[in-house]
């Protein structure tokens, strides 16, 4: 499913990942069963996209290699615009493993050097960017490589040079760098969004304070609208100096919380898309990410537009 000639109304690019998960509760040092998939935020965020109904493409570099052509393929399954990702023989795709014991994840990465790790500015297409309505980064490929950070800064600043709204979290990953590394990093880029998507707790790290009150003054510096994710039963939405909240959904049993902030870009994106208010919009992230955290997977629990509909108008599912 190629759109090379495309336009489509979101663009996102980082790594995408194999994933192999351990099955049965057991840890990875006594399964024998691994169940394959495939994860990163930027995918996850864009697949949740295109189940809402939106076109939206993703860019990102992967090995020439199985792992790399089974995410090629699932993504562009999911109705996701793969026309500008490519493929290298020089790097694997990289790799992470999750076990799930006593409700408690652990991922780890095998991702060092991998292909995407590779991405520079020369691997983006401006024009592809400059036809987006919106642009959306997360702060996990500026970790991978100095000339990921470099990639993800000039995608910014294409956008923001074609009027194309940046949104931006920075998806704090503290398995692949210090909170001091990614503070000289991820600030200067939160200097660039229009859309700063932090939690709450990522917050407290980059800001070095426990203060609330802090944390407000140094965001209301920002030119960005923050969505500040994470509270106690709600996020808190910061505009011009106004603060404000949507409370959560409620959710019984929780099964798998890997992937909620990213099903929550998705919806927040999307009601952007939709024009609805910055509060209808959040309250649309809520939902979503309430229904992520309730199946395995990064992105598997990812609700269509369908189900968003039927969930809204309070419609039971008939089974049979």
């Amino acid at each position: 499913m190629h759109y090379p000639n495309s336009h489509p109304e979101v663009i996102t690019f980082g790594e995408s990942m194999a994933l192999l998960i351990a099955e049965g509760g057991k840890g990875l040092e006594y399964t024998s069963d691994l169940t394959p998939s495939f994860g990163g935020a930027e995918t996850n965020v864009a697949i949740g996209l295109s189940r809402l109904g939106h076109s939206v493409g993703w860019c990102g570099r992967l090995g020439d290699d199985p792992f790399g052509h089974r995410i090629y393929k699932m993504v562009r399954g999911e109705g996701v615009d793969v026309s500008h990702a490519s493929f290298t023989q020089e790097a694997p795709t990289g790799l992470m493993v999750r076990e799930n014991v006593a409700g408690r994840s652990s991922v780890y990465y095998y991702r060092k050097l991998s292909a995407a790790s590779m991405m520079t500015p020369e691997h983006l297409d401006e024009e592809y960017i400059a036809g987006a309505k919106i642009l959306h980064i997360t702060g996990i490929t500026p970790a991978l490589s100095s000339s990921c950070a470099e990639t993800a800064a000039a995608a910014m600043d294409m956008a923001r040079r074609h009027g194309v709204k940046v949104s931006f979290d920075p998806n704090l990953r503290l398995k692949l760098w210090s909170v001091e590394e990614a503070r000289k990093v991820l600030l200067p880029l939160a200097m660039k969004a229009d859309y700063f998507l932090p939690g709450l707790d990522e917050l407290k790290l980059l800001y070095e304070t426990d203060s609330m009150d802090e944390i407000i003054a140094r965001l209301g510096e920002l030119s960005a609208v923050s969505i500040i994710k994470g509270g106690d039963d709600e996020t808190y939405i910061l505009e011009n100096g106004k603060l404000s909240a949507v409370p959560y959904y409620k959710v019984e049993h929780v099964i798998d919380t890997v992937g909620a902030g990213d099903g929550f870009c998705a919806g927040f994106l999307a009601g952007l898309l939709k024009d609805y208010s910055l509060e209808e919009a959040v309250r649309l992230g809520n939902l979503i990410g309430s229904r992520v955290i309730q199946a395995i997977g990064d992105w598997e629990g990812l609700p269509s537009a369908a189900e968003i509909d039927r969930l809204l108008a309070g419609k039971a599912h008939v089974e049979r």
